[in-house]
C-alpha cells in the first residue's frame, strides 16, 4: 500500500463485528516511520454508541483529496486497491512535476 501521500486516517470500527478485521489490517499496514508525518485517529464502536455511527475509513491525501471507505462492505484487497489508486495517481503527477 502506497502511504507515503497520507496526511490524516481515521478509522471506526466495531471490535466485535466482522467488519473489523479489514480495519484493523489497514491500520496494521500503515507503518510506524509514516505516524509522525500522518495523523492516524481511530475510535472503537460500542454497543453504547449512537446508531449514527457506522464503521469507516477516512483518508485524507496530500493534494486535499479525501476518500472513504466501508469496512462492512469491502475486503482488504479492496481497500488497498482504493486507497492506491489515488496514491498512484500522485505518483504520476510527482513524476511529471520533478
Amino acid at each position: 500500500m502506497i502511504t507515503k501521500y497520507f496526511t490524516k486516517v481515521t478509522v471506526k470500527f466495531d471490535p466485535f463485528a466482522p467488519s473489523a478485521r479489514p480495519a484493523r489490517l489497514f491500520l496494521a499496514r500503515i507503518p510506524p516511520s509514516l505516524k509522525g508525518q500522518c495523523t492516524v485517529n481511530h475510535k472503537i464502536l460500542t454497543a453504547t454508541s449512537p446508531s449514527t455511527e457506522k464503521p469507516t475509513i477516512e483518508v485524507t491525501f496530500k493534494d486535499k483529496e479525501v476518500l472513504k471507505a466501508d469496512p462492512t462492505k469491502l475486503d482488504i484487497k479492496e481497500l488497498i486497491a482504493l486507497f492506491d489508486s489515488h496514491s498512484r495517481k500522485l505518483v504520476i503527477k510527482d513524476s511529471i512535476t520533478v
